[in-house]
């Protein structure tokens, strides 16, 4: 399986992820280890629907970094 770079944002109340190489493929949660857990079920099941209409998966490109 690839691995998609993902975003973690602390939000007010929340925290909230999403994944650049995956466009659409969001989701929040109230601690930082519910929102990393809500990204893993995200990014399979946007997989999953992808496969089931027939689109290309694409490969993982973005990249991150800490300046």
């Amino acid at each position: 399986m690839s691995h998609y770079t993902t975003v973690i944002e602390k939000a007010e109340n929340n925290y909230c992820a999403y994944v650049p190489d995956l466009l659409g493929c969001v989701t929040t949660g109230e601690t930082e280890t519910e929102v990393r857990e809500n990204i893993q079920e995200a990014i399979a099941g946007h997989l999953e629907v992808m496969r089931e209409f027939g689109e290309p998966i694409p490969q993982p490109i973005a990249a991150s970094d800490s300046v």
